[in-house]
């Protein structure tokens, strides 16, 4: 038996799955996001931990099995949202900076005009973007009177949630994190695997904060027995989206997954080629086993499941997040109305974190149908924005030979998973298992401990549960693509040129 904790934007789940890789069990627990300003985002992580434990003990107790069965545990997590702790109590000194969080773009801005971005997208294979964890850690240690100083005295620890989560499943004993999540920090340098002292200096941030880098199947300690009766190792961790991409058996170089939560991240294996993107993608590490590194071209899209949270929460055009895909399909198709969701501004490959959503195209007769198909619509576009540039980056597998694996909430409606086909001009595949961020989890665990298989016959099992082939007319795609083109060049603080 093996544990996957998903730590996820909006919830935390619990999946116990069997010595194959199916699941027993799933356990899910919302928890509140704040937004105290415009472009702020947080969370309390009491309630994220709070969170972590409720379903852990929920899903063991539903399954009636006792602890002493559970070989292992893997944690994924959403990446670069950024606490900072005591190392005593072990309590946060502020909430956490969610990735999402916007705050300092300033800060970006002037490292951007002191010249660093060459040197830290080079180490790091990153922008400098608020998204990133570095400029969170400053944001925290200057909010916080006298946590600087506390910081250089070693009195705090920084880490990324599953680096906080592993502080308290193991009473304090380890701080840690593995290599996926300190790819995401700016901080780490990708072709060593290692913190990097000139990012150090240049981001003001104190070596004493950060944890250790271990690989992604590797030993990360015990719970405290007193957490669920006995003591459980942690035997596998990596960040959300590389952890799906594990999920996908996405292990040969060229394959692609893309995983639409509340954003939609993609990436296509490089295997152990580091490939600097011409195109505004980051690289990044996709898993390291054994101590050896495998990379990915990554396009991060801020928003994608949230933009259906907010017609449901905001606009109330939805009750339930699920009908989106059925108003959709109910939609006059000869509206070409289109919605660019810069909630929080634009993601891969524009990079803008000054752009605002914006909705065009509208008429008389637009209504919530239409809004809802742009919504769903604007999720399909941007993937095809980031295929597009992944290709052009790294062609060594063609366009026309690709299949897109995906999960994720969104994926389940077929209406979408359609029209993603279509705009991306791939066949789509939805895996039999769409738990993939914690199968992915579950794997590294099982390895570490000799329950799963290897990398290729996992890959060799991996089945899908439905393909989409593309059904649209080149003519039509390519007006609907026109039309998305010319949406984001007016979203754009900066129009491109």
């Amino acid at each position: 038996m093996l544990l996957a904790i998903d730590q996820g934007t909006t919830s935390s789940r619990a999946i116990l799955f069997r010595d194959d890789l199916s699941i027993l069990g799933i356990q899910k627990s919302e928890f509140p996001q704040y937004f105290p300003r415009t472009g702020w985002v947080e969370h309390e992580p009491e309630e994220i931990w709070q969170s972590v434990l409720s379903v852990c003990r929920s899903v063991i107790a539903e399954a009636k099995i006792d602890t002493s069965t559970i070989a292992a545990i893997g944690i994924t997590n959403q990446r670069e949202t950024t606490l900072i702790w005591d190392r005593t109590s072990g309590e946060p000194i502020q909430r956490a900076i969610v990735w999402q969080d916007r705050r300092t773009a300033e800060h970006c801005m002037e490292l951007h005009q002191q010249g660093l971005e060459d040197v830290v997208s080079y180490k790091t294979g990153l922008l400098l973007d608020p998204y990133f964890s570095a400029t969170k850690i400053c944001a925290i240690l200057d909010a916080v009177p006298g946590a600087r100083e506390r910081a250089i005295r070693g009195e705090l620890a920084f880490g990324t949630v599953d680096s906080f989560l592993i502080w308290r499943l193991t009473g304090g004993r380890v701080h840690a994190t593995d290599a996926t999540n300190a790819s995401r920090t700016l901080l780490c340098n990708i072709h060593t695997g290692q913190w990097d002292d000139d990012l150090l200096d240049a981001f003001n941030v104190p070596r004493a904060l950060l944890p250790e880098i271990r690989d992604c199947s590797a030993f990360y300690g015990e719970t405290d027995p007193t957490l669920f009766g006995s003591a459980i190792p942690i035997c596998g961790v990596a960040g959300d989206q590389q952890a799906a991409i594990i999920g996908q058996a996405c292990f040969k170089p060229g394959m692609i997954k893309a995983t639409f939560g509340t954003g939609c991240f993609a990436l296509m294996n490089t295997g152990r080629e580091a490939v600097r993107s011409r195109n505004r993608l980051i690289s990044t590490i996709a898993y390291q086993l054994d101590g050896q590194r495998t990379y990915a071209l990554e396009g991060s899209i801020f928003i994608a499941g949230a933009a259906v949270q907010w017609l449901r929460d905001g606009l109330h055009f939805l009750t339930e997040a699920s009908a989106a895909g059925a108003m959709a399909a109910k939609s006059d198709r000869e509206q070409r109305v289109y919605l660019v969701p810069a909630f929080v501004g634009l993601g891969a490959p524009y990079w803008d974190p000054e752009a605002r959503g914006a909705l065009f195209g509208l008429t008389r007769n637009t209504g919530p149908n239409e809004i809802t198909r742009a919504a769903l619509e604007a999720v399909c576009f941007q993937t095809n924005d980031l295929m597009t540039a992944m290709h052009a980056d790294w062609p060594m597998a063609p366009r026309d030979e690709i299949i897109l694996r995906v999960d994720g909430g969104m994926t389940t409606s077929d209406w979408t998973m359609q029209r993603l086909s279509d705009l991306v001009h791939a066949r789509v595949d939805r895996p039999a298992i769409t738990e993939t961020t914690a199968l992915g989890a579950a794997w590294l665990a099982g390895r570490y401990v000799g329950l799963c298989s290897t990398a290729d016959l996992f890959l060799a099992s991996w089945q899908s549960e439905k393909s989409f082939a593309p059904l649209q007319t080149k003519n039509e795609r390519d007006k609907d693509i026109a039309g998305w083109k010319n949406a984001v060049s007016r979203t754009l603080s900066t129009p491109i040129v």
